[in-house]
């Protein structure tokens, strides 16, 4: 008799499959691409550049996780990027500016009320969240700019600047911030009875509310958490390019943590969320951008083969097919 698959581990074989069918390729094609050396202490190489450039959208698909699985989306993770370091560059250029965890604090409770405003839009006053926090996508990039005045702010800060160059036991600081991100949420959410209750809201919400669940809370709380998320991975994009780029920082980067999360085997339609398969997903895109940068394939095939790995991967998560390979499955093993 078979045994019947943990839901976790089911929703994370089909990212797992792709992932392992990309590297496999870059085996044959992509000479080079698992050499790994060290220099100077630091790792580095293209696995070392792969999980150091997934990691600001692994920030976004923990937070977008959350949110998804109340069965809201949110839009506005790019423009909350773009103000977090905004901000911050405002801030650690001043000609008197303040300690740079004073800066960075402030970023973050900039971002942390962008994610209360759009939790409030919601919860409260019960707008589409696709309308709600696209509010917020086209107005937070204007309040990006506003800061900025319009410049790319520019920067010379050591310590800013180590939140994406540093390295921390030879391994790049941006892939410990998001493995922290990870084990923070998962803690709150499996250790806690948070997650059961982000899982009801966006299963039934209002069997949630009869059974005395604070639906308004816990999605107020899941965009709170999406917006200190944008806002940590707009931090590591600041100091990626030493500079705070209004118009560009985050663009079109809540598109990749939503495909992110899908892929990860969370449902649009709320209930059960899968963070470790929402960081599977971030690693999967980044592996397939920095594979066709490498390698022979034209650039311009970049979306193209994205997307045609994202809708394999969505179609095997989908329930259809899942009872169909199930049955497929029962009747091989009869």
């Amino acid at each position: 008799m078979l045994r019947k698959v943990p839901p976790g581990v089911a929703k994370l074989i089909w990212p797992l499959l792709a992932l392992g069918v990309v590297l496999l390729y870059d085996v044959f094609y992509v000479p080079g691409f698992f050499h790994i050396e060290v220099r100077d202490g630091h790792l580095y190489g293209s696995l070392v550049d792969i999980l150091k450039n997934a990691a600001p959208f692994a920030l976004l698909a923990l937070g977008m996780t959350l949110v998804l699985a109340t069965k809201g989306v949110d839009l506005s993770v790019g423009a909350v990027m773009a103000v977090s370091g905004a901000v911050a560059a405002v801030l650690v250029t001043r000609q008197n500016p303040p300690p740079i965890g004073v800066a960075f604090g402030l970023a973050l409770l900039a971002a942390l009320v962008c994610g209360v405003w759009n939790g409030a839009l919601v919860a409260l006053l019960d707008i589409q969240p696709i309308v709600a926090t696209l509010i917020l996508m086209v107005a937070g990039r204007g309040i990006a700019q506003l800061l900025a005045d319009g410049q790319i702010i520019t920067f010379e800060n050591k310590t800013f600047a180590f939140l994406d160059g540093g390295f921390l036991l030879g391994i790049p600081v941006p892939i410990f911030i998001a493995l922290a991100a990870l084990l923070i949420v998962g803690a709150l959410t499996r250790m806690t009875a948070l997650g059961l209750f982000i899982e009801a809201v966006g299963d039934n919400p209002t069997a949630s509310r009869y059974a005395g669940v604070p639906t308004w809370l816990v999605k107020m709380m899941v965009y709170a958490v999406c917006g200190v998320c944008a806002g940590v991975a707009g931090l590591i994009a600041t100091s990626s390019i030493k500079g705070a780029d209004a118009s560009n920082v985050g663009l079109t980067y809540e598109l990749d943590a939503i495909l992110a999360t899908v892929i990860g085997g969370t449902s649009l339609n709320g209930g059960r969320f899968f963070l470790m398969g929402s960081v599977l997903g971030a690693v999967l895109l980044q592996t397939l951008t920095t594979t066709i940068q490498t390698s022979n394939i034209k650039p311009e095939y970049n979306l193209v083969v994205k997307a045609v790995v994202i809708v394999v991967v969505c179609v095997l998560q989908s329930e259809v097919v899942r009872r169909k390979l199930a049955g497929l499955r029962r009747g091989g093993a009869q």
